[in-house]
Order: structure tokens, then C-alpha cells, then sequence
């Protein structure tokens, strides 16, 4: 025990006299430590921000009737649903579709789930606010300017449903869609109004799904539905995840390549500073070793102080990591980073590694100075 406190003492003295470059060591350690930590936190938590990024663009996943149906029953879609991961999925919405006439134009009219495909769909921009009530429609904006509809208009719906028998039905319009693509020229409801308007209950054309995920985990997915669900097609919508997979490789990398040079800058950092304390207590090695000290207690009071710096320096760093990689997520994702324990203890063996190696030049060169060349002042 006395050995033990007799080598902390003597390796906090040794750091103490020598504080200002002991100090630009550490403060060396504990910016690289921040960096890193706060690089890691990022890096693992890249595909989860950049998922929920993703999610705004619309849905990543499609579920179809297989074969050649154009439509499956409810019961077939919400088995399918059934294997979708309930902590991954965003929103699911199921569409119907059929042709109708307003003012004797053709238009398409889908039934959806509206609640699902608001989550789905977020980019949607609506004029006015989303059906609340039955008997009420969201209008796309290429269809209302063409029979001139604003949001609190009434309008008939007519056509003729599935089994042949027409139907003539009055709406109002709840709001103007926005979106840039097709659905300007559809009108919405909600799928109970759609279905009792053509009369048809039960079948769905095709299911939308937001999921959070690489492409690897959507394969897996379209995989296991297809093999345990007949009577669907699972689906991809590549340009969504093609697109989320390549940003998020290009982000993961260059986050990998900012931390190794990091961890380069770190080394070189200490290396320098403990070749300089090991150049000035060349003399002070040069006796302890004419007095009988061992290469082997040289190199574990250098390796000590390299080891407290990666340690101290690592320990200070994790926790700004921390705040560093909160403040990332805050500013350019606008979500909040959770607190992982282990990166903390990943930046903190990191840190200690590093110094550890940084120390290995400057320790060598303490073992090889010479008493003899060493006290006749050479």
C-alpha cells in the first residue's frame, strides 16, 4: 500500500511542476476526448435522426395485392401490417381508389385512413385543415381550380360503383391539398365515407407504410411478409430509400474520418508534450538510473502520467461530448440526443489508449539515455 501511494505521490508531483505543458496535454486530451465522444454519439445516432429527417418525405414501404388483384381484403392487409415492428413504424395509411365525375369531369377519388396518411404524408400542405366530419373532403388544388372549390364549398359526387349501381353524393370541401404531385387531382375522404359512397366495404388497393429503417431492415421485412402472407406484394419505394441509405453512408463516413484524425492530432499532441518533460529530466533520469532505478520504473512512471492525462482529459471530455453532440442534434435536427452510459466508457478507453501509444516514443527514449553521457553534462 505504501508502494502504491508513494507512486501516485510521485506521479502527481511530476505532473504538478511541470504544469503549463501538462495542461496543454490535457487540455489537448479533453478537446480531442469531446470530439470524439461527441463524434460517436452522432455517428450511432445518425440513422435515427436522419430516419425520422426521412419520414417528411412520405412513405418508404408499399404494400400491394399480388398476382393480378387489384385489391385485397382487410383481413389480408392488417395480417400484413401485423409483422411491421410497432417501435419503427411511423404511420401506416391504406388507400381505396375509384373514379368519379364532379360536374361531369372525371376525377379520382381515394378513401384512406386520414389520421394515418397525415402521419404518413407530413408534406402534405393543406388550405383550410383535414376532414373532421362525414361528408367531408380534402380537395387537391388541380382539381378545386378546375370546378372552382374553396374550403366551405359543397359539391356532388357522382359515378357508378363497383357492382354497377350509381351513385350521386354531396361533400364538403374541408380543405385544399397542396403536394406538388399527383394527389393535386384526387379528392379524400375518409375511407368509411368512400365506402359507403360506392358501396364496396373491406378491400384495400394498396397500403402506404412510414418506417423507420435502413434498406437492409425493409428488405428483411418485405422478405418475411412475402413468405408469410399470400396474397400480397411488399415493396420498397427505392428513390426514399436508396436516397436515405446513400446520405447516411456518406454522414457515417465522414464522421469516421473526422474522429481518426482526431485521435492523430491527440497523439501527436502528447507525444510532443511528453518528449519535451522527457528532454528536460534527461539529467534527472540520468542519476536515478546511475543510482539503480530500472527501465522498467521509468517506463511506469511516464506511462502513469500519459495514462492520468488520458484519463482525467477523457473523463471531462465525455461529458462535454455529450453536450456537444446535444447541441448537434438540437440545432440540425431539432430532436434531443439520448444519454448512452457507454460512450463515456468507450471515450474514456479511447482516451487512455491513445495517450497510452502517444507515450511509447517519448518512454523509449527515457530508457535509452545514458548516466555516463548524461551527468558529464554531454
Amino acid at each position: 500500500m505504501n508502494r502504491q501511494r508513494f507512486y501516485i505521490k510521485m506521479v502527481a508531483s511530476s505532473l504538478l511542476r511541470r504544469k503549463s505543458r501538462m495542461l496543454v496535454a490535457l487540455l489537448a486530451v479533453t478537446i480531442g476526448a469531446t470530439i470524439l465522444s461527441g463524434l460517436v454519439t452522432i455517428y450511432y445516432d445518425i440513422p435515427r435522426q436522419m430516419g425520422q429527417e426521412f419520414r417528411s418525405y412520405g412513405a418508404n414501404f408499399v404494400i400491394l395485392p399480388s398476382g393480378n388483384e387489384t385489391s385485397m381484403g382487410r383481413e389480408l392487409m392488417e395480417r400484413a401490417v401485423s409483422f411491421l415492428p410497432a417501435e419503427r413504424v411511423t404511420g401506416i395509411a391504406p388507400y381505396r381508389y375509384h373514379l368519379i365525375k364532379i360536374n361531369e369531369q372525371p376525377f379520382m377519388a381515394a378513401g384512406t385512413d386520414l389520421a394515418g396518411a397525415q402521419k404518413t404524408s407530413p408534406y402534405w400542405l393543406v388550405q383550410g385543415r383535414w376532414p373532421e366530419a362525414a361528408g367531408e373532403a380534402l380537395v387537391g388544388q388541380e382539381a378545386a381550380s378546375t370546378i372552382r372549390l374553396l374550403p366551405g364549398n359543397r359539391f356532388t359526387v357522382t359515378g357508378t360503383g363497383p357492382g354497377g349501381s350509381p351513385f350521386s353524393v354531396d361533400l364538403t370541401v374541408s380543405g385544399i391539398l397542396q403536394t406538388g404531385g399527383a394527389e393535386e387531382a384526387f379528392v379524400f375522404m375518409a375511407l368509411s365515407d368512400f365506402e359507403a359512397m360506392v358501396n364496396e366495404k373491406d378491400l384495400i388497393d394498396v397500403v402506404e407504410c412510414s418506417i423507420s429503417g435502413g434498406g437492409e431492415i425493409l428488405d428483411a421485412l418485405a422478405r418475411e411478409i412475402g413468405e408469410k402472407v399470400p396474397g400480397v406484394s411488399p415493396r420498397l419505394v427505392k428513390r426514399l430509400t436508396d436516397s436515405e441509405g446513400a446520405v447516411l453512408t456518406k454522414l457515417q463516413a465522414l464522421v469516421a474520418l473526422v474522429t481518426i484524425v482526431v485521435l492523430l492530432l491527440i497523439m501527436i499532441c502528447v507525444a510532443t508534450t511528453m518528449m519535451a518533460v522527457v528532454a528536460e529530466r534527461r539529467r534527472e533520469i540520468g542519476l536515478r538510473k546511475a543510482l539503480g532505478a530500472s527501465n522498467r520504473s521509468l517506463v511506469t512512471e511516464f506511462m502513469g502520467e500519459g495514462i492520468f492525462l488520458g484519463g482525467f482529459g477523457g473523463t471531462l471530455g465525455a461529458l462535454a461530448g455529450y453536450a456537444f453532440a446535444q447541441a448537434v442534434g438540437i440545432n440540425v435536427f431539432n430532436r434531443s440526443i439520448a444519454f448512452n452510459p457507454l460512450f463515456v466508457l468507450v471515450t474514456l478507453a479511447a482516451s487512455i489508449l491513445i495517450t497510452a501509444l502517444a507515450c511509447v516514443i517519448p518512454v523509449r527514449n527515457a530508457t535509452e539515455v545514458d548516466p555516463a553521457i548524461v551527468l558529464r553534462g554531454e
